[in-house]
């Protein structure tokens, strides 16, 4: 029902969220009790358990909102139209790095900076069409990659090697050449790309410079946490924290925007209660790992976060970790709300909170899933991983294969 809520009532997604998450918590606490405890004290214990996850989505989130406006304040988006292609062709250039860039980045980054240059080579007149494409490329270039994606980041922390999440590029490649291409003439025929844009226009190396100082500070941390102290990832929100860290420390020299932190706070909330309400679902397995659960996996993942289900997959076991990556990435990229990189692109496109609007103009990211993922199964082939650690609480019986 808070689902449905949110995909009806658009103009009121915070407090129909948080209307649900003080229900679903106020049934449990008085009705089923949690994995922690019973009451009020399990509930607390609950929120202990996932205030790490919160707090680093709630960190980066807010954070990469004002280093999109450092981007955007940088120059870099107005100079772009004098090397974009020109037509349709420039747009779907446009999608090809923002694709990249999530490889290496975050993919919340990845989305905002994507959309900032597509505020500034639009004149502000994107497709929502677009916007949906600009969350499948961020989702997607971050699905073969453990620095790319909160996903794949949780798989690389649990002990899957880099190596095994790799070969989701095979689908998630496929799937940028299919919805990018549609993408890319919607936004051409709505609104071309303006080339006389740059006209005057200045790069501010200082601002760049800062963009980049912040995302070396979230990828740096990333890696040394997860590599060298993977034991303490789950006790502090080392990650958004760094990014924040990185954001005060340039305060000297440029000032951030504070002033989007209002609203940019209203959508991370949002994404937050949905994932405190997923977290609480009373799902205690999914169906045997198959190529057909992970493949229901990322029409799930578009309504019900994609944390929580990772989390029950490596739990598991026994999946083909890359084309799970692929599904669980990319699939929240079929409605607005389905991944932290759509939300936080809401934020600067109010327009893209619209479920209806969004599938309409959008169609083409679940066509591109689909067709990724069978050209995948085709060629790469379903190769399950055994479970990569030991659950010795489970029975020799029922253990996955």
């Amino acid at each position: 029902l808070t689902l449905l809520g949110v995909a009806l009532f658009h103009h009121y997604t915070l407090q129909v969220a948080l209307t649900g998450l003080a229900v679903i918590s106020l049934y449990k606490i008085g009705f089923t009790g949690f994995h922690e405890g019973a009451g009020l004290a399990g509930w607390l214990a609950h929120m202990q358990h996932e205030w790490v996850v919160l707090t680093n989505l709630l960190g980066l989130l807010l954070g990469f909102a004002l280093l999109a406006r450092h981007f955007e304040d940088s120059g870099v988006p107005h100079v772009l139209p004098r090397y974009l292609p020109d037509d349709w062709k420039g747009a779907f250039v446009l999608l090809v790095m923002v694709f990249v860039l999530s490889s290496f980045l975050d993919n919340i980054a990845a989305a905002l900076i994507g959309g900032t240059v597509a505020a500034s080579v639009f004149q502000r007149r994107v497709h929502i069409g677009y916007l949906a494409a600009i969350v499948a490329a961020s989702n997607a270039g971050g699905s073969g990659s453990v620095v790319g994606d909160t996903t794949t980041t949780m798989m690389w922390i649990d002990g899957v090697s880099p190596a095994d999440v790799f070969h989701a590029y095979a689908a998630a490649t496929v799937a940028l050449v299919v919805f990018g291409l549609f993408a890319a003439r919607q936004q051409h025929a709505y609104q071309p790309i303006q080339k006389d844009a740059s006209a005057g226009v200045h790069v501010d190396w200082t601002r760049l410079g800062i963009v980049a100082w912040i995302l070396a500070a979230a990828i740096v941390t990333n890696i040394i946490i997860n590599t060298r102290y993977p034991q303490v990832s789950d006790a502090f929100p080392f990650i958004g924290a760094a990014v924040w860290v990185a954001i005060v420390l340039a305060v000297p020299l440029r000032k951030p925007e504070w002033s989007l932190l209002p609203d940019a706070t209203k959508g991370s909330i949002f994404l937050l209660s949905l994932v405190v309400c997923a977290s609480m679902m009373p799902v205690e397995k999914l169906p045997p790992a198959s190529w057909q659960t992970a493949f229901g996996m990322g029409f799930v993942s578009a309504v019900f976060d994609n944390i929580p289900l990772t989390a029950l997959a490596l739990t598991q076991g026994g999946y083909d970790w890359g084309m799970l990556a692929y599904t669980v990435g990319f699939g929240g990229s079929m409605i607005w709300f389905g991944s932290s990189a759509g939300v936080a692109l809401s934020n600067l496109f109010p327009e893209a909170k619209s479920v209806g609007a969004w599938l309409k103009g959008g169609w083409h990211v679940a066509l591109a899933y689909v067709i990724g993922f069978f050209f995948m199964l085709a060629v790469v082939g379903w190769h399950p991983h055994a479970p990569h650690k030991a659950m010795p609480a489970m029975p020799v019986s029922v253990q996955p294969h």
